[in-house]
């Protein structure tokens, strides 16, 4: 490892996004419930740079209390476990683990086996496990395949309220976007009590590329981190993934929870993603309000209806997601630190202080 990241994260240095408030650790885990853990893996010597990110929408046993959901897919060049299931019943039933590409598999393994165990679930015979992925072949020697599925227990042990490690931690260990190291990064909105006070958090795994835009500053151009910055007819590949993963406390359905999905990924692309042709951008939205949870053991028959947010009252909620998206993705940058990639060479940090000159220069950072 080559240096570390210290300036710290974007808001702490001035640079605000959007208007609402963040919440208490402007983290996904300020949705009440939402729990995070995480397994870093990194060995130098190996090439070992990988990890899990384990998302528990809430502490008790998922399957026997499933959330609502909805999937997006901005781009489908990924390898999702357990989309079919969430798009047509709408709704998760296990917590959601992120990792690399060729260990989506062992991510499932353990995902169900920490579903299995859970007590009330001795005769549970069929369990769809989310696991999301993005390929950090670049940085980790992914052929090593090093996440096992004691790893993914381990992150769903740890997984805890409070403050989340950004940057090269977990399923971000080995993540890049737009040619500088990223990794993890998270965003809380809290809307105002006359808009419904609820709440929005987002994490990201970032390793996309485009050209990179910090408060509608397009930084890439200035810094070289953008593919086309040689030669337009040798374009070189912004191909990547993003995984996003929104909660929110508002009681919403999965119709409505693919809506806010949507807003998720234009949050995105205010940062200067293009949804490459090889880039998997997947957005899960889930809902943590006890009075749309799908009771495993409900009696049969029809289910009494829980009040829902409007549609007319959605569009606050829409904003809070496109905010809390484009600051978790900034987030994941800033955190992040110079890494040595399993094949010799290094992947850079973004530069802090030129970013910040840039932001001063066009008076975009408060107190500045």
């Amino acid at each position: 490892m080559q240096s570390s990241q210290t300036s710290g994260r974007p808001r702490d240095l001035g640079i605000e996004f959007g208007v609402f408030p963040t919440g208490r650790f402007n983290a996904i885990t300020d949705v009440d419930g939402v729990l995070v853990g995480q397994v870093t893996l990194e060995d130098d010597a190996a090439g070992m740079h990988t990890g899990v990110t384990a998302i528990r929408p809430h502490p008790g046993n998922v399957f026997e209390e499933k959330v609502p959901a909805g999937i997006f897919l901005g781009n489908a060049f990924g390898k999702m476990a357990g989309y079919p299931q969430v798009n047509e019943l709408g709704n998760i039933e296990t917590p959601i683990v992120l990792t690399n590409t060729l260990n989506v598999g062992a991510g499932l393994e353990g995902v169900v086996e920490w579903t299995l165990s859970q007590p009330g679930n001795e005769l549970v015979r069929s369990v769809n496990g989310l696991v999301g992925e993005t390929n950090d072949g670049k940085v980790n020697d992914i052929r090593a395949r090093f996440v096992k599925p004691h790893h993914v227990l381990e992150a769903l042990r740890k997984a805890s309220s409070g403050p989340v490690e950004e940057g090269c931690a977990g399923a971000g260990t080995g993540t890049v976007a737009f040619d500088f190291k990223a990794g993890i990064g998270t965003s809380s909105r809290v809307l105002p009590p006359n808009l419904g006070g609820w709440k929005v958090g987002v994490l990201v795994q970032a390793n996309f590329g485009g050209i990179l835009n910090v408060k509608g500053i397009e930084a890439g151009l200035e810094l070289g981190g953008w593919p086309g910055e040689k030669e337009m007819q040798e374009f070189r590949s912004a191909d990547g993934s993003i995984m996003m993963i929104v909660a929110t406390d508002a009681p919403l359905d999965a119709r409505n929870l693919e809506r806010l999905a949507k807003r998720a990924f234009m949050g995105m692309t205010r940062t200067g993603g293009v949804a490459s042709n090889g880039s998997g951008d997947f957005v899960v939205a889930f809902s943590t309000n006890e009075s749309v949870r799908v009771r495993h053991t409900a009696a049969k028959g029809t289910l009494e209806g829980a009040p829902l947010v409007r549609n007319d009252d959605m569009t606050p909620l829409f904003m809070a997601a496109i905010e809390a998206t484009e600051e978790a993705v900034i987030n994941s940058l800033f955190s992040a630190h110079d890494v040595n990639t399993w094949d010799g060479k290094v992947i850079r940090a973004i530069p802090v202080d030129r970013v910040l000159a840039m932001l001063d220069r066009a008076g975009l950072r408060a107190g500045k």
